[in-house]
């Protein structure tokens, strides 16, 4: 039976250290995943989840018996990202989708990764608060709750301010996508299906 990502920080935080590499095995993707939604370069991406654990290791003392592991390291997730900005002084950069020449790739595949290219840049474009509301709540699958403790709201607010989001995300994607344009009443215009 594996250890919960709890026990295993505690048992961190009482010196055993070297049963940190399993959170680091457990929460690398995410958090890379996390970084790279959010700032859309890879490079920046791994070095800031890379920061995550080194951080995670030097406050490992402030992790307590009561704490979430996930709420903990995404709030240490979203500090670092804080004071990479801070220190960069940088605005965050588009994703330049490049495509290598596959002439066998079918229709339907390339019209998915045209709407998925389409998707990233409406993310990108949402500002940075709705943005990060989003990647914790749809992409990290994160409860409201531990979302609301993060953000230091409450849980109807993070209810309130996805719905919100979610529906700036599908009129920015119709937008860059020219939907909005089209006028075809008889089918409804969506997102993404099956994404």
């Amino acid at each position: 039976m594996s250890l919960t990502d709890k026990r295993l920080m505690l048992a961190v935080k009482e010196g055993e250290v070297e049963k940190f590499g399993v959170l680091f095995e457990r929460h690398h993707d995410a958090l890379f995943a996390f970084f790279y939604r959010m700032t859309a370069d890879p490079a920046a991406s791994e070095d800031l989840a890379q920061e995550v654990f080194v951080r995670m290791l030097k406050y490992r003392k402030t992790f307590g018996e009561d704490s979430d592991f996930r709420g903990w390291m995404y709030q240490i997730a979203r500090n670092v990202r804080a004071d990479y900005l801070r220190k960069r002084q940088t605005q965050e950069l588009l994703l330049a989708q490049t495509r290598a020449d596959h002439p066998a790739v079918p229709p339907p595949l390339i019209e998915r990764r045209e709407q998925l290219s389409v998707l990233q840049q409406a993310l990108l474009a949402l500002p940075e608060d709705k943005r990060e509301l989003l990647i914790l709540a749809r992409y990290e699958e994160i409860k409201y709750e531990t979302i609301a403790a993060i953000l230091s709201i409450e849980v109807g607010t993070v209810r309130v301010r996805v719905h919100r989001a979610l529906r700036e995300l599908r009129a920015l994607f119709l937008k860059m996508s020219g939907e909005d344009t089209r006028c075809d009443v008889k089918k409804p215009k969506t997102i993404l299906r099956n994404t």
